[in-house]
């Protein structure tokens, strides 16, 4: 029987993974809209699956989390509560977003005993800390590379939408690159002020934007485009018993 993980974010697409007892068979890029559709496709005649686990930092998604418990055996929404192979030392881990979990897992099953400094480059930039003995530390959210183009725009008179195609390096000759340059390297200090400050972890990406950022960055980093995936993955694995 099929496990169907599912990873929703804050924009309109989502990640669908199938698995089975070998593990992630495959992963699709859907919309949101389209879960039901999708899914159903996916478990054809015998419309069940093993264990849905789901985690999302969307708003109200009752009505698919509905239909999601009607065709599962098993069903998991993800949140620091539930059974995990990781611990938690934050103060609000009620607060805590299920993405920032299921990726801190996912680490620290690919490299177990590693200190790890966990890079989410999506919508929003989330760092988070993951120590080597399985203990979630915290971190840091700012704002994600769209999202300061964004900003830069709707939040002043006159300055231009840009996007990082026509980022230089060092100062910009005219608007546009000005803002390119500026968000792009803004972020690149970010990271690497990160890593300067954290000798020895394990450098880990993930996220819609790690590959542009990992191409331009000197230290060693591993990325990992579906970490919170794979941290669904070993959450299911924990909780089949």
């Amino acid at each position: 029987m099929k496990d169907i993980l599912l990873d929703i974010g804050n924009s309109s697409f989502c990640k669908l993974a199938v698995c089975d007892g070998g593990g992630i068979r495959y992963v699709r890029k859907i919309l949101r809209d389209d879960i039901r559709t999708v899914v159903e496709d996916e478990l054809g005649e015998t419309a069940q699956a093993g264990t849905v686990c789901l985690s999302s930092v969307a708003g109200d998604i009752s009505v698919t989390e509905s239909w999601l418990r009607t065709i599962s055996r098993k069903y998991i929404r993800l949140d620091a509560f539930t059974p995990m192979p990781l611990t938690f030392d934050y103060s609000t881990p009620e607060s805590l977003g299920a993405d920032r979990i299921a990726a801190a897992v996912g680490a620290a099953a690919l490299f177990p005993g590693e200190d790890c400094l966990i890079f989410d480059l999506g919508t929003a930039m989330t760092v988070d800390f993951l120590s080597g003995h399985g203990s979630f530390e915290g971190g840091c959210i700012s704002p994600g590379m769209n999202m300061r183009f964004s900003a830069l725009h709707s939040l002043t008179s006159r300055l231009p939408l840009a996007g990082p195609q026509t980022a230089v390096a060092g100062a910009g000759k005219n608007t546009v690159e000005a803002i390119s340059s500026g968000v792009v390297s803004g972020i690149m200090f970010e990271v690497e002020k990160y890593i300067e400050n954290n000798p020895g972890h394990r450098i880990v990406f993930t996220g819609g934007d790690s590959l542009f950022f990992a191409k331009k960055l000197k230290s060693p980093i591993f990325v990992v485009c579906n970490l919170v995936l794979r941290g669904l993955l070993k959450i299911v694995q924990f909780n089949d018993v």
